[in-house]
């Protein structure tokens, strides 16, 4: 079926189910179902959907941007980074005078100090950055749930992998992607907490997603998050 509202046209399906609310939901492509009870007038499914419209957009252009992957970089002013969960533009700012070439957070800019202009410098840049960035508070996060732990770490790194947010390996040595200063605070605290949690159950078992659970009982929305954005957070 096909709807349009406020200038913008969208297509959904209608399943009937016994139930006795009406639920939405949007697949990795952007196909939207609408889960009502059996004999639901059509103007009461439109209404619902209106009710959701701008939520329902907003989804779609997610899916849209996840399938198209990420752009590529340019590293021009006001280009958009991940920080934190948020983006910031960046802000270059080329001074031959500039003593240290570095990257700093400064009143929601993302500001580069660089002699002269060069691309492959800005990522380099910005990469060393989130390297640095991580590095602090991953060890800030580790330190805040110590308490929660008998042993310590033996050491954490910071490493560029294509496959995981983090390890720990049997000599309780963590090791965190540094893609990870991009992700929200509490998402950090997840792969650490999740981290943390295996100098106690080496393994995926029963008993370490209790201990993840018991410290951090929504662990399962910060999975969601990084299952969701992990395409974005990129130099």
């Amino acid at each position: 079926m096909l709807h349009t509202y406020l200038g913008e046209t969208i297509r959904f399906d209608i399943k009937y189910k016994n139930r006795t609310s009406i639920g939405l939901s949007i697949d990795g492509y952007g196909n939207i179902v609408v889960l009502a009870p059996k004999k639901t007038p059509d103007e009461r499914v439109i209404h619902v959907l209106e009710g959701n419209w701008d939520q329902i957009l907003n989804k779609i252009k997610e899916m849209k941007k996840r399938m198209e992957g990420p752009q590529e970089k340019v590293y021009e002013n006001n280009e958009s980074f991940l920080y934190l969960g948020n983006t910031y533009p960046i802000k270059i700012v080329q001074d031959i005078a500039v003593i240290q070439e570095r990257v700093e957070f400064e009143k929601e800019l993302l500001h580069v100090y660089i002699k002269h202009l060069d691309k492959n410098k800005i990522k380099q840049l910005l990469k060393r950055y989130y390297y640095q960035r991580c590095k602090a508070l991953v060890e800030e996060r580790v330190f805040h749930y110590q308490n929660n732990f008998k042993t310590k770490p033996r050491s954490i790194r910071i490493t560029d992998s294509k496959t995981t947010w983090g390890t720990c390996d049997s000599n309780f040595q963590l090791t965190f992607n540094w893609r990870l200063a991009m992700a929200p605070l509490e998402v950090i605290d997840y792969v650490v907490v999740h981290e943390m949690c295996h100098m106690v159950h080496l393994n995926h078992d029963r008993s370490f997603w209790r201990l993840v659970g018991k410290l951090m009982p929504d662990y399962k929305e910060k999975e969601k998050w990084l299952a969701l954005s992990s395409w974005k957070m990129t130099v």
